[in-house]
């Protein structure tokens, strides 16, 4: 696809190493619109031990403790107006873009989107706002009507309806899901060299929980799930990723992880449980490795990049009725849905996966189709780029 260049300036709190479902996002959109022949670059937070310019598969990364939210969140936002404005006019003189387009900068820091809104109504440049997520404060409620966004591009029916409800246009936003690298996450991966780094998985059944160790991700509903299930498989053993980048707003973290960890000691499931830290590629072997995924988030899910990571990889994935999950999930047809806390119908779920194999491979090769058929990151970079059309008036 070869279009008229555009010059794509995209602003987001957080890239990797930083882990994350934007940060992650960003991986997959940002090279494609370079492959196509666009120049793309990127103005993120800082990160320790890494560069605070270089270049990333083509795209031109700008780092910057002004867009840190963790070192933010320690400092306060309290005097840092002209460093903002300074950065912003720095990074867009050098970039000259023709559009600009933020991700979740309509919350967390009114300084950061009120000196962009002045920046872009100033230049006339189109504005255009990724919704990832929604908050219950009135701060969401003021950035999200006090700036002038050209465009939203909600990554769920879910979010699209929440900013509807909170006075939004539904004319002004345009639903696009994200998309997935099918080639990373295939099934049969060769999974041997995950299983010699943790031989603890060799010969087990595995549960894979892909997301960060949190409360609202429902952590602690899987685990007590688990409790139920090794009674009927001992040697059931369940893989949780923590994460040693991440963004952690509020610093709630180690207290989910303390009380995770204490909840697993409780119930004596210390041999039937692995924690750890995996790079991305040992992520998708673990995907190819597990038997099943689950996801029973207690908040409410923007979309959840984590399941088209399982549907890819040919796995049934379990999720909870929150958010967007249930848009890509369907009970009974590529996965399961169950309510929130629900930890028995969880149980009861991944114990009839397990007993079932049909069904199982059934359910996996059904979520491989219907991802291939709507998910592929070429399909989500195609929509989003109409959109840069559509507000260029190209």
């Amino acid at each position: 696809m070869r279009k008229k260049r555009i010059n794509i300036a995209q602003l987001h709190w957080g890239f990797p190493p930083i882990i994350g479902g934007v940060e992650t996002h960003l991986t997959l959109l940002l090279p494609t619109f370079v492959k196509w022949g666009h120049a793309v670059s990127l103005l993120t937070g800082s990160c320790e031990g890494v560069k605070t310019r270089y270049v990333y598969k083509g795209v031109g990364i700008w780092r910057s403790p002004l867009m840190d939210l963790n070192w933010l969140s320690e400092r306060g936002i309290e005097g840092i107006e002209e460093d903002v404005d300074r950065l912003f006019r720095d990074f867009f003189r050098s970039v000259k873009p023709d559009i600009i387009h933020v991700h979740n900068m309509h919350y967390f820091s009114e300084i950061h989107a009120q000196k962009l809104a002045d920046f872009v109504l100033k230049k006339k440049i189109p504005l255009i706002l990724t919704a990832h997520n929604v908050w219950d404060d009135s701060l969401f409620l003021e950035l999200s009507k006090e700036i002038n966004w050209s465009h939203i591009i909600a990554v769920s029916h879910f979010i699209k309806r929440e900013l509807i409800g909170v006075g939004y246009s539904e004319k002004k936003i345009t639903v696009v899901h994200h998309g997935i690298d099918t080639k990373m996450f295939r099934p049969n991966l060769d999974t041997k060299r995950i299983q010699k780094r943790f031989p603890q998985l060799k010969d087990r059944r595995v549960i894979f929980h892909p997301a960060r160790i949190g409360l609202a991700k429902g952590c602690d509903t899987g685990v007590k799930a688990l409790s139920l299930i090794k009674k009927h498989f001992p040697d059931i053993i369940l893989v949780m990723a923590g994460a040693k980048n991440i963004i952690d707003w509020g610093s709630t973290q180690q207290r989910d992880i303390a009380y995770i960890v204490e909840l697993i000691r409780t119930l004596k499931l210390e041999k039937n449980v692995l924690i750890d830290v995996f790079s991305l590629k040992e992520v998708a072997q673990i995907y190819s490795l597990a038997k099943l995924c689950i996801y029973p988030s207690s908040s409410p899910e923007p979309f959840g990049l984590t399941m088209l990571e399982a549907l890819s990889s040919g796995k049934p994935i379990i999720v909870t009725n929150m958010g967007g999950m249930p848009e890509i999930i369907q009970d009974g047809i590529n996965g399961f849905v169950i309510r929130v806390r629900d930890f028995e119908a969880l149980a009861s779920r991944v114990i009839r996966l397990l007993e079932d194999d049909i069904l199982r491979e059934r359910l996996g090769s059904t979520g491989r189709q219907m991802l291939l058929g709507q998910y592929r990151k070429e399909r989500m970079a195609r929509d989003i780029l109409t959109i840069y059309e559509k507000i260029l008036g190209r």
